[in-house]
């Protein structure tokens, strides 16, 4: 699907493409309760188009592996990345599954609860990204998160790091992953919750992001971004771990897909060039502005 552009470098992004359909409640339910929606929205979504299209944001060059299905709403996701300058000439329709969706309680406050539906995005294979290996290995960054299956991720990142591309990792939803995969990872992207779940804790605090992503580092990536919402990031390289700061937010609106925007636009600024810590926060500001906004892209 897209027009195919053949340009060295850049991003590729191998990930889920989603349709959101956000539920607008007073409150999140709690269990065996019935709450009205005041209003449902339906918007692109899914992490790997998320962070794709915060990546084209940037004016860097970014293709999309994945997945959708063979129907309406496959149709529509597909042409908003396209809209959003995202190359999709790596997304194919698969007919034996519906396009993935993600049904996103949304409450005032702009806080969220997500359920996903794989669909299509669970039939990314192993052999779909071997297919298309010579686009792995043509990438400066390959970025990938978890909502594909394992052995997909697990694939990507080989080839890439056999091609010598940098490789970008979002364990998010936090999945099992080989212990060698992490290894040379630059860098692992996590929020509090997912570190929690890699190391083994019931909660990893603000006060303790710096050493946990300092273990984290222990566990073979070349560096770690902690994310900490609202409290900024803790960033651990072999050089020594650093807190950055939050860019101010006037209003939260919708938190679903800040953390898309970040290492999304993280990615982009690799592949251009910055530094790590440069492109932490270019990614903080971006998700700083996601915040500010509905919809997760």
């Amino acid at each position: 699907m897209g027009d195919r552009r053949e340009r060295p470098g850049g991003v590729l992004v191998v990930g889920s493409v989603n349709e959101d359909v956000v539920l607008h409640v007073g409150r999140q339910p709690r269990p065996g309760e019935t709450l009205p929606a005041r209003s449902v929205t339906r918007s692109p979504g899914g992490k790997g188009a998320n962070q794709a299209a915060a990546a084209a944001r940037q004016g860097t060059r970014v293709q999309l592996l994945g997945r959708v299905g063979e129907d309406p709403a496959g149709a529509r996701m597909v042409k908003a990345l396209d809209e959003r300058g995202v190359d999709t000439a790596l997304v194919e329709a698969d007919a034996s599954a519906p396009t993935g969706a993600a049904y996103i309680l949304l409450t005032p406050d702009g806080e969220s609860t997500i359920i996903l539906e794989g669909g299509a995005n669970q039939r990314l294979r192993p052999d779909h990204v071997r297919l298309h290996a010579a686009d792995v290995g043509s990438c400066a960054v390959l970025l990938v998160q978890m909502e594909v299956p394992t052995a997909t991720v697990v694939t990507a990142l080989e080839l890439a790091r056999k091609a010598g591309a940098r490789r970008v990792l979002n364990l998010s939803p936090p999945a099992g992953l080989p212990a060698e995969a992490l290894g040379g990872i630059d860098p692992l992207v996590v929020n509090q919750h997912e570190a929690a779940i890699l190391l083994g804790r019931g909660s990893v605090g603000v006060e303790g992001a710096e050493g946990a992503a300092a273990e984290l580092l222990s566990r073979g990536p070349a560096s770690v971004v902690l994310t900490l919402g609202a409290a900024g990031c803790a960033v651990a390289t072999p050089a020594g771990t650093r807190r950055l700061e939050a860019p101010p937010v006037a209003k939260v609106v919708d938190t679903t897909g800040a953390g898309d925007a970040l290492a999304g636009t993280l990615a982009a600024a690799l592949a251009g060039g910055s530094s790590l810590l440069d492109a932490v926060r270019l990614g903080q500001e971006a998700a700083a502005r996601a915040v500010g906004r509905l919809g997760a892209q």
